[in-house]
């Protein structure tokens, strides 16, 4: 590793979390997040009447929110080599010489077919906050001083956490049941998940290589 990497600054200096528990992230100011993985669907083979159905859902689920949430798509390229890996130890044990060639031929395309194809693997989240100071906007100045004082945040007490945990997990029953009727399903992340997204989001090629430990081996606060 260069001198110059080596003084880089931590990504966590730019996240605005002050930790991770209860399945949910606690922000410097307070407020809480949930972490929604929701299924996704095929819109385009839909039929015209399911095409139609399917936004009237939606737009019936967006009217009945009635606070912010965030909805976000991440893309990461595909990862092909656990599979690559298992058909390789395959072509090792096959006998046939025939078979083995076929093999390796098939491996050779499924690896150009990714690469050259440039196969996403695509996964859809629900932001859900709970924010104990009201849901107004911050102003130009607040959001200012936030920033010169990223270390100062708040600290929240068993009592009060668990409060604002009911809350906000009052709201992730409400998006979960709404979002059913437009055909999707949405589970919460738990705190393993929750550290394992932030880890494979700002750590993508380490996190191809290198797999994150169980929160058991985690040095976290809970």
């Amino acid at each position: 590793m260069s001198k110059k990497s080596k003084n880089l600054p931590s990504a966590q200096k730019h996240l605005n979390i002050s930790e991770i528990k209860n399945d949910c992230l606690v922000l410097q100011n307070g407020a809480l997040r949930a972490v929604l993985l929701t299924s996704s669907l095929n819109f385009a083979l839909k039929s015209q009447d399911e095409q139609k159905a399917t936004v009237n859902g939606y737009i019936q689920f967006l009217n009945s929110v009635d606070f912010p949430i965030q909805i976000l798509i991440q893309s990461r390229p595909f990862n092909i080599k656990p599979y690559l890996s298992r058909l390789e130890e395959k072509q090792r044990e096959q006998t046939n010489e025939l078979l083995r060639q076929q093999t390796k031929d098939y491996i050779n395309y499924v690896q150009d077919l990714v690469e050259l194809g440039g196969i996403m693997h695509k996964r859809f989240y629900i932001i859900v906050p709970y924010n104990p100071m009201g849901e107004k906007g911050e102003g130009f100045f607040t959001k200012l001083f936030n920033l010169f004082s990223a270390t100062k945040t708040i600290k929240l007490k068993s009592k009060q956490f668990e409060k604002y945990r009911d809350k906000l997990f009052k709201r992730v029953d409400k998006i979960t049941s709404l979002i059913s009727g437009v055909g999707l399903k949405a589970v919460p992340l738990d705190t393993q998940s929750l550290i394992e997204l932030f880890y494979n989001s700002y750590n993508p090629e380490e996190s191809q290589v290198q797999r994150l430990e169980n929160l058991e081996k985690l040095k976290v606060k809970k």
